[in-house]
């Protein structure tokens, strides 16, 4: 798929870390109960940290106990796009940031989690930017 935003790799590179760019770029996942945001609850947007693209709202995140930060719905529904991931020996659905194609993490369905979607977004907090909401 073509992005709005594409660069080469070595641009890529340069501009993030090296531990951002092992997860936003090569579909890695920081592990679990260490990210940023797992446990914030500021209001506020989170955005994609490659490009800045507006993904997520606090008014989505819920508490899900996994160890990474958990949506039950991006902030529009063209602000990601779902792939399907067959590696690791299963079927996941890969969450990308649809503006610069970037890793975000993975969406699972059925899980019986109260939330009005009954899915969660399961997203790398080193893949995201949170800018509070003014008061």
């Amino acid at each position: 798929m073509a992005y709005e935003i594409e660069k080469p790799d070595e641009q890529w590179r340069a501009e993030l870390t090296p531990e951002e760019y092992a997860v936003l770029r090569q579909a890695g996942t920081e592990r679990p109960f260490t990210g940023e945001y797992t446990d914030t609850k500021a209001k506020g947007v989170y955005s994609c940290r490659a490009c800045g693209a507006e993904l997520f709202t606090s008014e989505t995140k819920f508490e899900s106990h996994c160890g990474w930060p958990s949506f039950y719905d991006p902030k529009d529904t063209d602000a990601v796009e779902l792939v399907s991931d067959t590696s690791l020996g299963m079927v996941r659905t890969e969450v990308r940031c649809a503006r610069c194609g970037s890793h975000l993490g993975h969406v699972f369905e059925g899980e019986g989690y109260p939330t009005p979607t009954d899915q969660r977004y399961c997203i790398n907090s080193i893949s995201l930017r949170m800018e509070p909401a003014g008061d």
